[in-house]
């Protein structure tokens, strides 16, 4: 028997989450193997939808309790538990593994999480925990990327920055993009919209690096050159102290019934938010493979994305692209095309055709090809 043992224990928000349910819910069942997946406590029920004869779902209670308790679990507790398994890989999505001297039980790691190899970025927080957690991140990281037997990268601009980082690793690399589910494919049948105005869209994590408030920015300046009856609608978890800034940015702006923060949307929602916007906006600065970008794609809406890679990797020629740093060029670009009713949406369709191409199914029957490889 073949055993894969998923080291789910990070998957606390929405990214990681999707990423676990797309691989187990296309795992297709290979002679002799069997999956346990160590979740969060607080997200067993999640996971526990997955269970079925050849998945197993274990969710400790201590290392759920806080991430001393799950770093002490991970470093004395879990190699016993892979040896009790007779582990033959240990997979770890979050990138990181603590375990070590497992001599029959081969390591794979995913690289997710690019923002503690984003210098630039991590200077835009204020001294202090942040910046302190994230190149503790980055240390913990690399580490793990030299040891595992694997690393699973999911855009080729990622890998490139690894390979720069840390150019001497023991295993091998594999480059297997996030696929799209296909609840976010266009729906002809999805007829009233979740929202009852005109909106432009933006579905992110709230933080600095997403850049909410030169969105909120340029949303002003498109106020100055036109009469504008749309809202733009902010959708996502935030950041609190960054969450504050947006507020005061909005109200200092005189904006508050122009600009609608929805907070966080049931997952199971967003296909609608994306198929009814007018225009979806994506203006992160520092991604890996963005989920939320994919998704925008697929609802056959035309989509302003950031200028920054990995995002023309996987937009390629179906977005129009802008500067996140500079409100002004976003703002120009929306007075140019938001009323030209028949470009926009030639490029929603485009859009649609080119996320084709980035199926879920696919991505995570590689994933499991690439773990079982590492077994044969």
């Amino acid at each position: 028997m073949k055993t894969i043992v998923i080291n789910a224990l990070s998957a606390l928000q929405g990214g990681g989450q999707t990423y676990l349910i797309n691989l187990l819910s296309n795992f297709t069942e290979y002679k002799d193997t069997r999956v346990v997946v160590i979740a969060p406590k607080k997200y067993e029920y999640l996971f526990n939808n997955y269970k079925n004869s050849a998945i197993e779902i274990l969710a400790p209670e201590f290392p759920s309790k806080s991430i001393f308790h799950r770093f002490l679990w991970e470093k004395f507790r879990l190699p016993n538990l892979l040896r009790e398994l007779d582990a033959s890989v240990l997979y770890c999505p979050g990138g990181i593994v603590l375990v070590k001297n497992l001599s029959k039980c081969k390591i794979a790691v995913a690289f997710r999480n690019m923002l503690p190899f984003a210098t630039n970025e991590i200077k835009r927080y204020p001294s202090g925990y942040m910046r302190f957690r994230l190149w503790l991140l980055r240390f913990f990281l690399a580490r793990s990327f030299k040891k595992a037997n694997l690393v699973i990268f999911i855009s080729n601009y990622a890998k490139g920055i690894i390979d720069k980082f840390v150019p001497l690793r023991r295993g091998k690399s594999v480059v297997i993009p996030h696929g799209i589910g296909k609840q976010f494919l266009k729906n002809e049948n999805r007829r009233s919209s979740p929202l009852p105005y005109g909106y432009v869209l933006y579905v992110s994590y709230m933080d600095v690096y997403k850049n909410q408030l030169e969105v909120i920015e340029a949303w002003k300046y498109l106020k100055e050159m036109r009469s504008t009856y749309e809202k733009l609608v902010l959708i996502g978890p935030a950041s609190m102290r960054y969450l504050h800034k947006i507020m005061k940015r909005i109200e200092d702006y005189g904006l508050k019934d122009d600009i609608i923060c929805l907070g966080n949307v049931k997952y199971d929602d967003l296909p609608a938010y994306y198929q009814f916007a007018k225009i979806n906006i994506f203006a992160s600065t520092c991604e890996n493979c963005p989920n939320i970008l994919l998704e925008a794609m697929a609802s056959g809406r035309p989509l302003f994305c950031s200028n920054h890679m990995p995002m023309p990797e996987f937009a390629s020629d179906a977005a129009i692209y802008f500067d996140p740093y500079n409100p002004r060029e976003l703002a120009d670009l929306l007075v140019r095309y938001i009323d030209n009713s028949e470009f926009l949406d030639k490029l929603g369709e485009r859009a649609y055709e080119h996320s084709l191409g980035f199926n879920a199914r696919i991505s995570a029957q590689k994933t499991w090809n690439a773990l079982l490889e590492l077994i044969n």
